[in-house]
């Protein structure tokens, strides 16, 4: 005996729309999850030609020997593996070496100084007295929109005398400032990338101070704080995420230096073509047509970078538990 099926109110039978309703809803599922990875394919197919693929390249030439036969390779290139040979070449470079040391110790003295005055900085415009904070963050941003190069080169103007006015001011107090020395023109890039960056990196913790509960400072209010109290016991223990990310930052683009060594090196003549780790790799690759301990040099300054910022999450995230 059939049971009739049950016609409901200007729709199909309640059996057909049982029967058509799970294959609509799984179509439209099956198209949902679709449509994200569509969307992101380009950016995808980009991230790995541009980012991902260079890496294991670079890592692959790192572990390669490439052997030309012939006075000049005419007789053909062979390719072998060649373990750590090319990571030894490296190290065994006391120019390769000097130039990770030389920037650790530019690192210890100007990422302490910008991360503070980033800091200042944007306390100070995040005040309930300050005028005009749109203005002034805008124009303390302004020196990272200029690209390192100009940057450097309008830089080289004032450090150059002759052309820089900075040494006529100094020569009437009795001085005599030589920016390009030996011993001074490490420092010299420092103030730099000091002025390029400390705008981008205040940017961050103002944001981060944004981020902020009005509720805090209310309270704050009603107990007496003052400024000082507020920035001490609030401000700064909240803006720890946005201080640690400006400093993993500044690590790591401290290892990669290239651009204000390049240019000052016109002018400079105590910058060598392997004062930075990346104008050394960049020396060995084009100059001396050693691609492969390159990459390795490369490869290096990429560990380096990843074991100090690890070394100082793991120091940070220990200090606040």
């Amino acid at each position: 005996m059939t049971t009739p099926s049950r016609t409901l109110p200007g729709g199909p039978p309640a059996a057909a729309r049982q029967d058509t309703v799970p294959r609509k809803a799984g179509g439209r599922t099956g198209a949902a999850a679709r449509a994200p990875w569509i969307l992101l394919a380009p950016f995808l197919a980009l991230f790995i030609l541009t980012f991902i693929l260079p890496i294991f390249v670079a890592v692959g030439s790192s572990f390669t020997k490439v052997t030309r036969s012939g006075l000049f390779g005419e007789a053909g290139v062979t390719s072998e593996f060649a373990g750590f040979s090319n990571y030894a070449q490296a190290l065994a470079d006391g120019s390769f070496v000097a130039s990770i040391g030389r920037m650790l110790l530019f690192g210890v003295v100007q990422v302490p100084l910008m991360i503070a005055l980033c800091t200042v900085l944007a306390l100070m415009l995040e005040s309930a007295s300050a005028k005009w904070p749109g203005f002034f963050r805008a124009a303390y941003f302004l020196p990272y929109g200029v690209p390192g190069v100009i940057a450097t080169i309008l830089w080289s103007f004032l450090y150059v005398p002759g052309l820089s006015p900075l040494f006529d001011v100094a020569a009437l107090v009795g001085l005599t400032p030589d920016f390009l020395g030996a011993n001074t023109v490490l420092w010299s890039i420092a103030n730099i990338v000091t002025w390029s960056y400390t705008g981008y990196n205040m940017l961050i913790i103002v944001a981060q101070l944004k981020a902020i509960p009005g509720e805090l400072y209310e309270a704050a209010k009603v107990d007496g704080a003052s400024t000082w109290r507020v920035a001490l016991s609030i401000q700064l223990p909240l803006i720890r995420p946005a201080l640690v990310l400006t400093t993993v930052f500044s690590i790591i683009g401290t290892l990669q230096l290239f651009a204000e060594a390049q240019v000052l090196k016109t002018v400079a003549p105590a910058i060598d073509s392997q004062y930075t780790p990346n104008l050394s790799a960049y020396t060995t690759a084009f100059a001396y047509n050693d691609y492969n301990v390159a990459a390795a040099q490369a490869v290096l300054i990429a560990v380096a970078a990843f074991v100090l910022s690890f070394a100082f999450l793991k120091f940070t995230n220990r200090k606040s538990s």
